[in-house]
Order: C-alpha cells, then structure tokens, then sequence
C-alpha cells in the first residue's frame, strides 16, 4: 500500500513506522535486514540486546509494517517487508523531497562570504 495524502505513512499493518524507527535498537535491526533475511538468534548475536527484547522489538517492526516473518523449519525468518519501506520512503519524499531540492539549490546558487586580506579588519 502506498503512503497517503495524510500526516503520516500508512502501512500494511496500520503500526507507525515512525514511532518504530524511534528507537536506536529497531533500526540497527532495520540495518542488519537491509542484505537479506535472518533469524531472532543472528540478529541478536550481532546487537548488544537479548534476544527477548529482540523479538519484542521484531514484533514492533513486524505490527508497522517494516519487517515480516517467514517460517523456514522451526525457525522465523525476518526480512524487510518491501511495501512498508516503500511507504516509508515515499511519504519522506513527498515531504522532504522538494524542501531538498530548494537547499540545493540555494546552497549551489550562493556565495561564500568575502574574506579580507590578511592584516585588515573588518
């Protein structure tokens, strides 16, 4: 689903991504889901949080949108659930986009101050 005209990004789950993506520890686990899948037990080797809180923090991801599971034998695979980003990052271009552009603009179209030469005050 594609991110509305509203405030916010509407996602498939109907969780805020970006009271999710608040917190330091879910989106160091968004990072380590950007190359592919892995399990509670890889993500938590690779942060300094239980894998308890882990799976909490996965649930959360999981309820906005962010991530899914995908059940491989006993084990739960997480990856990143591609319409959530993409609302995600839609709604952060609508919003931020043309405000980008303008700084860009402006910061190419203006000139550093002049310095005066050395010895001379200003």
């Amino acid at each position: 689903m594609a991110a509305s005209s509203g405030s916010a990004a509407r996602v498939p789950s109907g969780g805020d991504p970006f009271e999710a993506l608040g917190d330091p520890n879910r989106r160091a686990i968004v990072e380590l889901l950007v190359p592919g899948g892995r399990s509670v037990q890889e993500i938590a080797d690779a942060l300094p949080i239980s894998r308890p809180a882990v799976s909490r923090h996965l649930r959360l991801l999981k309820q906005a949108g962010l991530v899914r599971e995908e059940p491989v034998g006993t084990r739960r695979i997480y990856r990143l659930h591609d319409e959530g980003i993409e609302a995600v990052r839609a709604y952060l271009e609508r919003v931020w986009g043309d405000v980008a552009t303008r700084f860009s603009l402006l910061a190419s179209n203006t000139a550093p101050p002049p310095v005066p030469p050395p010895g001379r005050r200003t």
